[in-house]
């Protein structure tokens, strides 16, 4: 009797113990799935923190919050955001150029950016040098340059670098060279192969001399742009009508124009335009020194008989009418010489012109040969001079 009762008992407790087994297998698989989606999602979140974490101070923190050193920044006209950015990383102003760049276009900036010179520092954040550019600071930043009359191509060039606007002369007097790069301008377009082969630089004579403002990092093809828009300007509907009407072509007007900008003052421009003219319907060779002193690049007014003779399609001592190019940029009064000559001196048929003082730069103009060497023996004394004061 006992022996059933414990055995009952026995029983009893296993049904039991099995019963809360049961009861534990179904919390925990009710309980389960639920644990691990909580891990899963603590997991997640983990992970998203840590990620988030690496790329804000990978990416989107200043690249140096301790660092607050002035860094000199310009941005070029024209210049994308991509350029900016790698200019941005280049300095070690952000941390990753390509994160910036989509940054800037998810907060709408991608439009919005205004070239010119900009002080940063690495203390800054994205946003903070992303709003300073895309603002341009509240102000247009710009600078200036003069180009004098009778400058060369490779006067501007050094002329731009002396005053900062470019870095260094090798790019401008590249783009000067063959012109390829401004066909887009008829009178440009306009010129020959063999202009094209044996001009010097093929823009001479079109980069219009005057002040220009622009803005600060403008490139070299912007500011030439600028220039012969302003020569574009000057020449018009009238100067171009004139051209036509004398018989020469644009390029053959601002050669000879170019040749009486280096020869005369502006009083005299008409003048010696007369000569060149009547020497020109005459068949004459110009005999121009200044064409010589472009080839030799020198200044020197006393010029040897190797001089003279040098081979050159610039010579006019050797070769009649206009000679192949521009020697300089003229000026709007010599473009207007060039097609306006004096009518007196036309009608007169003025063949000649000398230097009197090369100081004061007045000339003496002659209709005969006798004349006219007789004047070059009077002046010479001068010339020599003011070669020798000079060191030409």
């Amino acid at each position: 009797m006992n022996f059933e009762t414990n055995r009952r008992g026995l029983r009893t407790n296993n049904t039991e113990k099995k019963s809360n087994f049961d009861i534990l297998f179904l919390i925990w698989s009710i309980v389960r799935p639920i644990v691990i989606v909580i891990t899963c999602i603590m997991l997640v979140v983990a992970i998203a923190y840590a990620g988030a974490d690496y790329v804000l101070n990978s990416y989107l923190l200043p690249a140096n919050p301790e660092d607050d050193t002035p860094i000199q920044v310009v941005i070029n006209s024209g210049a994308s955001w991509n350029s900016i950015a790698e200019t941005l990383e280049a300095y070690d102003l952000i941390k990753n150029s390509t994160v910036f760049k989509y940054y800037v276009d998810f907060s709408g900036y991608g439009n919005k950016r205004h070239p010119g010179r900009y002080i940063f520092n690495k203390k800054m954040s994205m946003e903070e040098i992303m709003v300073k550019i895309s603002k341009g600071d509240g102000k247009s930043i710009v600078t200036k340059f003069t180009i004098v009359e009778g400058s060369t191509i490779e006067d501007m060039a050094n002329k731009l670098v002396k005053d900062g606007i470019i870095t260094s002369t090798g790019k401008f007097l590249s783009l000067a060279k063959d012109g390829k790069e401004f066909l887009s301008y008829s009178f440009i377009a306009a010129l020959d192969d063999e202009q094209a082969v044996n001009h010097k630089y093929l823009m001479e004579g079109y980069m219009f001399p005057d002040t220009y403002e622009i803005y600060v990092g403008s490139s070299e093809e912007a500011i030439m742009k600028k220039m012969l828009n302003k020569f574009d300007s000057v020449m018009g509907e009238k100067f171009m009508s004139r051209a036509e009407e004398l018989g020469f072509s644009i390029d053959e007007i601002i050669t000879l124009a170019s040749i009486i900008e280096k020869e005369a003052k502006p009083n005299d421009f008409a003048k010696v335009s007369a000569v060149f003219h009547n020497r020109i319907e005459k068949n004459m060779a110009l005999e121009s020194c200044v064409t010589v002193q472009y080839v030799l690049g020198i200044r020197r007014l006393t010029l040897t008989a190797t001089d003279i003779d040098v081979e050159s399609p610039y010579n006019t001592y050797k070769y009649s009418g206009i000679p192949i190019g521009p020697i300089c940029a003229p000026s709007q009064k010599a473009i207007e010489a060039a097609l306006y000559p004096n009518e007196e001196f036309i009608e007169d048929e003025y063949l000649f012109f000398t230097t009197k003082d090369p100081t004061a730069g007045e000339l003496e103009f002659n209709i005969s040969y006798d004349d006219h060497e007789k004047a070059v023996e009077k002046y010479r004394p001068l010339w020599e001079a003011y070669d020798a004061s000079s060191g030409n």
